[in-house]
């Protein structure tokens, strides 16, 4: 079992892992201002971070807190709405208030580490965009008091070798009637 929560300092985040009644707990420092965001692998074995600023996403390893990649979002500050891992943990999809979805193809089984703060780590990168900007991209769910937040869903493609633009092949709106306008195929 695995368990994540922010740490006592600004940018740092607290994991417990527990392993056949062996419990660890470690601290990592993840981002030098404050965490907004962070998710867990569906195995616990991976903890992807991203920091107020929006640029970077970092992925660690939950079991030695290594640094394994660095993902460079945009050079934009944004507000990262979401972070999710695929279920096999090759992807990472990342929303913002930007108006779009970041997936990054995730290199993490090498056991190599980044260990210097200004190595970024190769990754292809799709990209899928939503217009208006919206937050309907939520696999967790923060919504300031004064916001709505509307459910639902898009289904896209996209090349996982060459990368670039995703297309979008269908997007639902659970909220809405089924006649609505809000519903694109």
């Amino acid at each position: 079992m695995v368990l994540v929560c922010l740490g006592s300092d600004k940018g740092e985040v607290r994991v417990e892992v527990e392993h056949y009644g062996l419990s660890t707990s470690r601290l990592i420092k993840a981002h030098n201002s404050d965490v907004a965001c962070f998710a867990l692998s569906n195995d616990g074995r991976l903890l992807a971070t991203a920091s107020t600023k929006g640029t970077l996403v970092r992925v660690f390893d939950t079991s030695d807190g290594r640094l394994l990649q660095e993902l460079r979002r945009g050079s934009e500050e944004a507000e990262i709405h979401s972070l999710c891992f695929s279920s096999d943990a090759e992807w990472l999809a990342v929303s913002s208030n930007k108006g779009t979805i970041h997936v990054f193809s995730l290199d993490t089984g090498s056991g190599s580490s980044v260990t210097d703060g200004s190595q970024e780590a190769e990754q292809k990168i799709v990209l899928f965009r939503i217009f208006p900007p919206s937050k309907v991209f939520c696999p967790s769910i923060s919504v300031p008091s004064g916001q709505w937040l509307s459910f639902g869903f898009y289904r896209c493609k996209f090349d996982p070798i060459a990368g670039g633009e995703m297309t979008q092949m269908d997007c639902r709106n659970f909220l809405q009637p089924l006649d609505s306008d809000y519903i694109i195929v």
